[in-house]
């Protein structure tokens, strides 16, 4: 298991041009230290747009999915600061999702990252897994490419928090996740063209999926800002 723990909170927004140097400056010294100073947060990894856009893609690496509905978590959730009340209606479009790992082969970090988000066709979790499993197998090794991991969501025993209420929208959610980190770009993107996301060339995988390439923003673990 590559990644630090054994799930993983991954979320996904949009994040307007003049809002995005104070969200990165806020997202940095204030939301990365308060969220890895809760007991079971191992690691926060932010990455932007790869082609200069506004979407966002951050995960933070816990401990175990009850980490993910702790009280100490829902305090937070239910407390946010005067900087993040500010910042929190900036954050559009929100997909965010509370994951089990399933899969997890090298690099948790790198300079890029690809994600795709997608459900299996009822019934065939289980070839779904076994699929992705065998690609994580070869693709990690693949020049250009460092780590392959497989998420799926599970929705916490938790209620509607202050900060989902801040942001005026109710989150969707992401079913499963693959997420693909690697330091050549056009690798990525070559994952993309052989038709990774294709329903029709990945077994139970039901129509339709949302995918992005992602750069390197931030990462940090909780000795690193504390």
């Amino acid at each position: 298991m590559s990644l630090l723990g054994k799930a993983a909170l991954a979320m996904w927004w949009d994040m307007a041009p003049e809002m995005k140097a104070e969200f990165e400056n806020w997202h940095s010294h204030e939301h990365f230290p308060e969220r890895l100073s809760i007991p079971g947060f191992r690691r926060g990894t932010r990455w932007t747009s790869a082609t200069d856009g506004p979407g966002i893609f951050v995960m933070y690496e816990v401990d175990a999915h009850e980490t993910l509905s702790s009280p100490a978590y829902a305090a937070r959730l239910n407390s946010p600061t005067p900087w993040s009340t500010k910042m929190m209606p900036h954050h559009r479009n929100m997909v965010r999702s509370q994951c089990h790992v399933l899969e997890s082969r090298g690099a948790g970090t790198a300079r890029h990252a690809l994600t795709v988000r997608f459900s299996p066709e009822p019934g065939r979790d289980a070839d779904a897994r076994a699929h992705f499993k065998s690609l994580a197998e070869t693709w990690v090794s693949r020049p250009g490419i460092v780590g392959v991991h497989l998420l799926r969501h599970q929705p916490p025993a938790m209620a509607l928090t202050t900060e989902q209420k801040i942001r005026m929208a109710t989150d969707q959610v992401a079913d499963w996740i693959v997420v693909v980190c690697g330091y050549d770009l056009a690798a990525l993107e070559g994952l993309l063209a052989s038709g990774l996301p294709d329903a029709a060339s990945i077994a139970g995988i039901a129509p339709g999926h949302a995918s992005g390439l992602y750069s390197l923003s931030h990462s940090a673990t909780p000795a690193d800002v504390v």
